[in-house]
C-alpha cells in the first residue's frame, strides 16, 4: 500500500500562495497606474515594474499548480528569476539610483514593501524544495484503473 500524498496547500504552502497573490495584485496595480499616467518619467523603473508583476502572477499560478506536471519546474524558475532580480534591481539602485527615476517593487531590495520582495523568494525556494511533487507509481490497487 502506498501512503496517501501529502496535500500541497495546507499550512505555509497556502500562506506563500496569498502573498504571492498580494504582491502580485499589488504590483499589477502599481505598474498599470505608472505606465499609463507617467511611463515618459521612468520608462526603465516602469518596466521592472511590469515585469515583476509578471514574475508574481506565473509564481503565484506555479506554486498553486506545482503538483501537476510542469508547473513545479515552472514555479523554481518564475521564483528564481524573482530572487535574482530583486538582488540585481535591488543592487543597482542603491549604487546607481540615476538609473531608476522612480522607485519599483524590486528597488532597494523592496524596501517600499516592507521587503517582502527580498524574503519571499526565498520562502518560496524553500517550500519547493521541501515539498517536491511524488510520482504515483502504478500498485494493484490503481493498476486496474489506470489500463
Amino acid at each position: 500500500m502506498s501512503s496517501p500524498a501529502r496535500p500541497r496547500m495546507t499550512g505555509i504552502g497556502r500562506v506563500l500562495v496569498i502573498v504571492y497573490a498580494i504582491m502580485a495584485l499589488g504590483a499589477t496595480g502599481r505598474s498599470f497606474v505608472q505606465i499609463v499616467e507617467r511611463f515618459d518619467e521612468a520608462p526603465l523603473a516602469y518596466t521592472l515594474s511590469a515585469l515583476s508583476a509578471v514574475v508574481y502572477i506565473v509564481a503565484t499560478l506555479a506554486l498553486v499548480f506545482a503538483g501537476r506536471p510542469g508547473w513545479y519546474v515552472v514555479a523554481w524558475i518564475a521564483i528564481v528569476f524573482e530572487l535574482v532580480g530583486v538582488l540585481v534591481v535591488g543592487t543597482l539602485s542603491l549604487v546607481a539610483p540615476e538609473l531608476f527615476g522612480h522607485p519599483t517593487v524590486w528597488s532597494w531590495f523592496g524596501m517600499g514593501y516592507l521587503f517582502v520582495p527580498l524574503v519571499l523568494p526565498f520562502l518560496g525556494l524553500w517550500w519547493l524544495a521541501t515539498h517536491r511533487p511524488t510520482t504515483h507509481q502504478a500498485t494493484p490497487d490503481n493498476a486496474a484503473v489506470a489500463s
